[in-house]
């Protein structure tokens, strides 16, 4: 049996101008992660990521450590509702 999840993530750390947000959609891509993400004014990046649990971790564990020129401090992850319309994992405008 399949269990699908949703996770709402905050990533903290020099996650903005460094290609973060680009990562993050080439993990969810190939993982089969749907959802979005985009960047906070606060200087963070806030995903939106539903998939199966399996993938999902192997996800957030990807988001952990970003591209090259990033550095993650901090992923706070929360149960989040899964958004129906969902295709694929994109990006959005900074909120």
């Amino acid at each position: 049996m399949t269990v699908m999840a949703t996770q709402r993530l905050i990533v903290s750390g020099r996650v903005q101008g460094v290609g973060y947000r680009d990562y993050a959609v080439r993990q969810a891509k190939a993982l089969g992660v749907t959802g979005w993400v985009r960047n906070t004014r606060d200087g963070r990046v806030e995903m939106l990521a539903s998939g199966e649990d399996d993938a999902l971790g192997r996800f957030v564990d990807a988001c952990r450590s970003g591209p090259t020129l990033a550095r993650v401090d901090a992923i706070d992850a929360h149960p989040g509702e899964e958004e129906r319309s969902a295709k694929g994992f994109t990006k959005r405008f900074t909120a």
